[in-house]
């Protein structure tokens, strides 16, 4: 039992899995496998802003100056020119028309606006999901972009001549502004925009690896747009000659549920408009994380998930996971306060089922690429602490994407990790295998060595005993008149020669006719008489016959296997013919029994032929 024990742990004894050593948080496994295909997009308009010349209407601003003097006179404003000043801008900027009107010339700039958001691939040849208002403007939200992004000289222009136009009154910071806003309404109402060119785009690194300033803009197609929030805020881009992209999986709606923990991942504006970070900073995304905190639904019947995961500008259209990795939905829309700032317990998903309703209505078939099969593999690698087995998947990740971003730091990791003896890579199965066989053999060798030993030790123990006798199967041995002679196998290891045949230790011929020439049944056959001169009161002289172990010369071991000197048989040999002796093992090895007896049975059965020629006694 000891040594099966043995066997026992060294076929268990197999390496300490990683999996005992630190955890690796989920957002960080969850960035280092989603990171790769989520992309920065970018929506530009271009073109020609044409905006016309201002002149006051005369009539309506007259009045205006009516009412400013009635005003003070009433004591309702100060009377210095500021004040009256400031009161006739305010009335201006809340009726703009009804106190100016556009004159020529008119007035060109060019112009180029537009805005950048979170894109993800969703099929390994190029296409992508992102939020609508990600890639267009209507034009309501385009003439105030332009009038604040390419107005901005004109309106200083204008609001410093109109002051100057009022005599004695000095263009402070706050007249100016006043003034300004007079002109922003203005120029934003009546401003035109000629020659308009619309371009979008996804920022990809260039190859070689890694995100840094070799990223350029690559052209996207726009294949399916939706209804921007709060409807299905849902856009499908097309980036053509492309193959091997990373993809991220789709989950379900019921994958997730109140309470659970969601994953935002995109590029918050915050970062990509700021000049105080480096390109590289700026196209690495951002990963927050927060409650689902409830399922909500517009007046219009569209289904949105409302989270705490924080979100900005820019996030906008950026994948929302489950902690299984999975796209439960994507970001779309949070609350912004009074003074622009996003609140960033109020972010709202648009549900995965609506973004796979709008993947079927144009047959695209979310799928996952080689390159993200074997990057995943990697990664589960690298994060056991496996480097030598990540290593040679990250290069094929390589092979297969030149332009990966993060692939080349990984591969430069796992070198200097196994450089500096931190690997933990376990043994292929094959070594296990080998060494649990040999280990194996080891303990079986010992476990028949032990067996032999001990029966050795019966055997000389005790060398006139007789074992019981068990029965082998097999049909029973022929007699003379059709009787039959059962096989009775003793249980000694040595081996005499009965009849110039070596038998084992303990075999006897059971039925040969006993002294006095009688003949005797056994098992209803009959029995011929022993041979003349066979006393059996004498042993060895007509007596008693002699028993194995009786006489002869004792046996002796001799390494596993133990050798019988031959005796004399008290029945006549062959002239001429001496039998050698044959050695037999102690102990024959599971499984060969039945050879065993097969050999002793045709012993036996030669004996009985030769007996059965010789005469029997008178």
């Amino acid at each position: 039992m000891a040594a099966l024990a043995a066997v026992a742990v060294v076929v268990t004894a197999a390496p300490a899995s990683a999996d005992t050593a630190d955890e690796v948080p989920v957002g960080t496994k969850l960035a280092a496998r989603t990171h790769p295909a989520v992309q920065l997009t970018s929506l530009t308009y271009s073109g020609e802003v044409v905006v016309p010349t201002s002149q006051v209407k005369q009539g309506p601003f007259q009045q205006l100056v009516n009412d400013a003097t009635q005003s003070v006179i009433a004591g309702k404003i100060p009377s210095d020119e500021r004040s009256i000043a400031k009161f006739l801008f305010q009335r201006m900027a809340a009726d703009v028309d009804r106190y100016l009107e556009p004159v020529t010339p008119e007035r060109t700039a060019k112009a180029q606006v537009g805005g950048m958001c979170t894109g993800w691939w969703v099929t390994p040849d190029g296409y992508m999901v992102t939020g609508a208002h990600c890639v267009e403007l209507n034009d309501d939200e385009l003439s105030q972009t332009f009038a604040q992004q390419a107005l901005q000289k004109f309106n200083k222009q204008d609001a410093k001549e109109i002051i100057n136009g009022l005599q004695g009154i000095e263009a402070d910071k706050e007249l100016l502004e006043l003034a300004q806003q007079v002109y922003v309404t203005f120029n934003t109402s009546h401003l035109q925009i000629r020659g308009l060119q619309k371009s979008l785009s996804v920022l990809q690194s260039l190859p070689g690896g890694g995100v840094d300033k070799t990223a350029k803009e690559v052209p996207a197609e726009l294949v399916s747009v939706g209804e921007s929030y709060p409807g299905k805020d849902f856009a499908l881009l097309k980036v053509n000659g492309q193959q091997n992209l990373p993809t991220v999986p789709l989950g379900d709606d019921a994958d997730v549920q109140t309470g659970n923990t969601l994953y935002i991942s995109g590029f918050p504006g915050l970062v990509t408009n700021t000049p105080w970070f480096s390109v590289e900073s700026k196209l690495d995304p951002a990963l927050t994380e927060g409650p689902y905190n409830a399922k909500r639904s517009t007046q219009e019947g569209v289904p949105y998930i409302q989270t705490q995961a924080p979100s900005y500008h820019g996030n906008s259209g950026g994948p929302v996971f489950s902690r299984a990795g999975k796209v439960v939905g994507m970001l779309i829309a949070g609350t912004v306060s009074e003074n622009g700032e996003a609140s960033e317990n109020e972010s709202f998903v648009l549900p995965v089922s609506i973004i796979k309703e709008k993947l079927n209505e144009k047959n695209v078939k979310p799928s996952a690429s080689m390159t993200t099969t074997k990057y995943n593999e990697a990664l589960d690698d690298f994060f056991l602490r496996h480097y030598k087995d990540a290593l040679p998947k990250f290069r094929e990740v390589q092979a297969l994407f030149p332009s990966h971003p993060y692939v080349a730091k990984y591969i430069t990791d796992s070198q200097q990790a196994i450089s500096s003896g931190r690997d933990e890579t376990p043994q292929p199965m094959w070594v296990w295998i080998a060494t649990g066989a040999g280990a194996l053999v080891l303990v079986g060798g010992g476990l028949l060595l032990l067996l032999v030993l001990r029966r050795r030790g019966k055997a000389s123990a005790s060398p006139q005993g007789r074992a019981p006798t068990p029965s082998y199967g097999g049909s029973p041995f022929p007699g003379p008149n059709g009787a039959s002679y059962p096989a009775q196998v003793g249980g000694g290891y040595g081996q005499q020669p009965v009849n110039g045949q070596v038998l084992p230790q303990g075999w006897q011929p059971q039925s040969l006719p006993p002294a006095g020439g009688d003949a005797q049944r056994s098992g209803g056959g009959y029995e011929p008489p022993r041979p003349g001169g066979y006393d059996p009161q004498r042993p060895g002289e007509g007596g008693e016959p002699q028993r194995p172990g009786e006489g002869g010369e004792p046996q002796r071991p001799d390494g596993a296997t133990q050798y019988v000197r031959p005796t004399p048989s008290p029945y006549a040999q062959q002239p001429g013919r001496p039998q050698p002796s044959q050695p037999v093992p102690d102990q024959a090895p599971a499984g060969a029994d039945a050879p065993q007896v097969a050999d002793l049975e045709r012993e036996i059965a030669e004996l009985r032929r030769q007996l059965q020629h010789r005469q029997p006694d008178a």
